[in-house]
Parts: structure tokens; C-alpha cells; sequence
């Protein structure tokens, strides 16, 4: 996977760059739509590509493992095949959402054993067979096999479960090395950055991380319940060493101030359930502020939805139509302020990319991140 830094920002750490998959190129900074179990829920494909303008999109190692199950997916090519999204994708490695069942994991030296969700069976995770299942899925880009750590962890904790992370991702990184994949295109396999919020294991992460000459890598284990500053202050860290002719990924992050100031501190690749969660349940994100749909301030405004937005749902509804598909509980209101949502987001990246090229994105920065926190 090949990485081109076009452009860095006068002010800050911020970059525009391209990287290639054998799907396509994808200009960075990026934000990329979560499709979990192979759909981004609400939006059709089309819609992606011509409304929200996506160019990479994720699927969840462990839904896609339980459901449909990797012998469908390898009888249908892979999951680009099987869904018909023929852009690149890229899969985590089902770790976080292993960790967050709690009650039904238990983490060995081998790798993490769980319950499914679904049906109550069991499952083992490890570095080597994660590798496997992402090769059968036939992402673009892999994750490796990490323990994603509370943001409130002590740092005895910490430091253990970072050290068994580091040697999983060792073996992972071997049977990435000794694999291929089954459907003829190259993958990428991104090692993940933890440590918590120590500074100290961070650090020690990112140099072992960077030793091992990846084609791209991963801040993991932020925004978990730590404060904004100090999620900031360990992509500092982190970015002073991982390479900067890689790609840095910075996971399951976040608003959209989260993301400017991520970009600001030189990370490329983010995503985030936001941009739809929150849009289901009548949120929606503006560069003026957010809109929550089902105030009353809402119901007799025949304006459009966003004049400032690129999506076509932004013309075509007013903020009053909108209010009531909410208030109505119209599955329609999903759908809208999931594309509207989506489409924001892509077109904040895109703004962003357009400053750094320009060489003034800390300036507009500052002046973006208070206008976009406000409440309309």
C-alpha cells in the first residue's frame, strides 16, 4: 500500500496525502463510514458513493465472523463481492467489541475467548486466526489483535495488557507475513497503538509499532472515557514517532471537533458510529452547529435542512418535514440525517484537506472548532 505526502500545513502537524488500495485511491485526511455488519445502517450504496461521497468504508471482523460467517464470504468472493461495494474497505479486528463483553470474554495468553452475542457459543479469537478471517473477508486494510483498554485504567493494568498486546501483534504480524490473499489483491495489516493515557507506554507503543515497517498504523484505545486534552495529548506523543510516510489511523473517533483537532495533530484515517447513531436519534451536525430535530424551535421552519450542506437531502427537506418524520418516528428521518451526517463529515475532511493544501488549516481550525461544538 503506497502513501504520498502532497501536502503539510504551515502551522501545524496537519498533512493531504493518497494512499492506494487495488479498490481505489483515497485522499486523505479521510473519515470513513462505519458499515458494521456490511451495510452502513439506513443508506444505500448509491447513496455513498453519489450523495455522501464515501471513499472507504469499515466491516467488523467479529459481527461479520458470527454473521454471515467467513465460508459464506469466501463463497461470495469476499464481502465487496457479497455486498457489492466495490471501493475500498477496511475491517477491525473485532477486538474492542469483544472487550466489551465484559461478562462473557476471558483474556489468555493465547488470545481472548468470548461468547457470541447471538446464540451464547463460543469463539476464540487470536492474533494468528484474526489474520485468517480478515484474509477470508477480503478487506483492503486489516487490523491487528489488540486489548482495548479503559480510558480509567490504572497504569499497572496498562502496561500488562499492552505488553500482551505487543505480543500479539508480533504473532499476527508473522502470519500476515506468511499469508496471502485468497482472493488475488493486496491487503494491508495495521498494527494498533495502546498504552491508555500514560505517556510513557504510549511512547514505548508507537516505537515498537514503528520498528515493524507496516504500511499503515493505528492510535487505538482513545476516546473511552478520557477527557478531550488528554485523547490530544497521546496523539501527540504517538505521532512524534510513528513514520510520517505511513498512514496514521486514529480509531472510532469522534465529533467533529475530535476530528479537526486529530487532523491538526497529524493523524489521516478516522471513523466513527457518530455521524449515524446520532443522526437515528434526531442530531445533526452543521459547520454552524448541531441541530437537535425534535426541538419545537423546528416546527414551523420551512427552511431547508442545511443551506450550508452538500447533500441532496439538504435541499430537498425543510428543518420543519424533518422535525415531524421525528416527532412521527418515520423511519425516513433516519435515513435523512444519516446521509446528511455522513455527507457532513465527508465534506469537513474535505474543507480540511483544502486548507492544508492552501497551508492555512490551523487558522481556519481554531475558528471552525467553537462554531461547530455550538448548540442552534
Amino acid at each position: 500500500m503506497d502513501f504520498i505526502v502532497q501536502a503539510t500545513d504551515t502551522n501545524s502537524k496537519a498533512r493531504a496525502g493518497v494512499f492506494t488500495t487495488d479498490h481505489g485511491d483515497v485522499e486523505t485526511p479521510v473519515f470513513m463510514p462505519v458499515g458494521t455488519v456490511g451495510s452502513v445502517k439506513g443508506v444505500h450504496f448509491h447513496e455513498l458513493v453519489d450523495d455522501v461521497k464515501a471513499r472507504i468504508i469499515l466491516g467488523n471482523t467479529y459481527h461479520l465472523y458470527l454473521r454471515p460467517g467467513t465460508e459464506i464470504l469466501r463463497q461470495a468472493g469476499g464481502l465487496q463481492r457479497f455486498t457489492g461495494w466495490n471501493r475500498p474497505m477496511l475491517t477491525d479486528s473485532g477486538g474492542f467489541q469483544v472487550f466489551s463483553l465484559s461478562d462473557n470474554r476471558k483474556i489468555k495468553e493465547d488470545g481472548v475467548e468470548f461468547r457470541s452475542h447471538i446464540d451464547g457459543s463460543k469463539h476464540l479469537f487470536t492474533p494468528e486466526n484474526v489474520v485468517d478471517i480478515q484474509r477470508l473477508i477480503g478487506a483492503d486494510i486489516m487490523m491487528a489483535l489488540d486489548e482495548c483498554t479503559p480510558g480509567t485504567a490504572s497504569r499497572d493494568y496498562a502496561s500488562k495488557s499492552l505488553d500482551l498486546t505487543m505480543r500479539w501483534l508480533r504473532r499476527g504480524w508473522k502470519r500476515y507475513q506468511e499469508t496471502s490473499c485468497p482472493y488475488g489483491y493486496s491487503q494491508a495489516y495495521f498494527p494498533i497503538v495502546q498504552g491508555c493515557t500514560y505517556r510513557d507506554l504510549r511512547a514505548k507503543a508507537a516505537s515498537e509499532v514503528a520498528e515493524l515497517g507496516a504500511p499503515g498504523n493505528a492510535i487505538g484505545g482513545l476516546a473511552v472515557g478520557e477527557p478531550a486534552e488528554v485523547m490530544y495529548e497521546m496523539i501527540e506523543v504517538v505521532n512524534e514517532i510513528l513514520p510520517t510516510d505511513k498512514p496514521r489511523y486514529l480509531m472510532g473517533v469522534g465529533t467533529p471537533a475530535n476530528i479537526l483537532e486529530a487532523i491538526d495533530r497529524g493523524v489521516d484515517m478516522m471513523d466513527c458510529v457518530m455521524p449515524t447513531r446520532n443522526g437515528r436519534n434526531g442530531m445533526l451536525f452543521t459547520l454552524n452547529g448541531i441541530m437537535n430535530m425534535r426541538n419545537r424551535k423546528w416546527a414551523d421552519d420551512f427552511s431547508e435542512l442545511d443551506p450550508s450542506g452538500t447533500s441532496v437531502v439538504d435541499k430537498v427537506y425543510t428543518k420543519a418535514y424533518v422535525r415531524h418524520l421525528f416527532i412521527s418516528s418515520e423511519l425516513l428521518a433516519m435515513q435523512i440525517a444519516s446521509i446528511h451526517n455522513l455527507a457532513f463529515y465527508m465534506h469537513l475532511v474535505t474543507l480540511a484537506r483544502q486548507h492544508i493544501m492552501a497551508g492555512d488549516f490551523h487558522e481556519w481550525k481554531n475558528q471552525m472548532v467553537p462554531r461547530l461544538m455550538s448548540r442552534l
